[in-house]
């Protein structure tokens, strides 16, 4: 099974099933991630910088398109409530802008 490894987070990396959205998977591994409107793909707050394995991801929907059209995500970041992981491995980092305040985040260049 896939995995994503959160860099900037103290936990092993998360499996990805099949299917899922890596918001999901997220979740279900028990972290508490920001997704103001619900995985809706309606803001950019779920986002993720993908530092690794970009190529394993699915493209990006018509949403992520349109929040880089406006410059609200930048092209190496991607939104966990729309992105799957079909295939091998991600490395990621949580931006500092969507950091939650009670998550304990490691100091991880950006």
């Amino acid at each position: 099974m896939p995995t994503l490894t959160v860099q900037n987070l103290p936990a092993a990396p998360v499996s990805v099933p099949a299917g899922s959205t890596l918001l999901a998977a997220l979740q279900a591994a028990g972290h508490d991630w920001m997704h103001a409107c619900g995985a809706k793909g309606r803001c950019t707050t779920c986002r993720l910088r993908i530092l690794q394995g970009a190529e394993h991801l699915t493209p990006p929907t018509d949403a992520e398109l349109r929040y880089r059209a406006m410059g609200r995500l930048l092209t190496s970041e991607r939104l966990t409530c729309q992105t799957r992981l079909p295939t091998g491995d991600v490395l990621g980092q949580v931006p500092e802008p969507v950091q939650l305040p009670h998550v304990r985040y490691l100091n991880a260049p950006e």
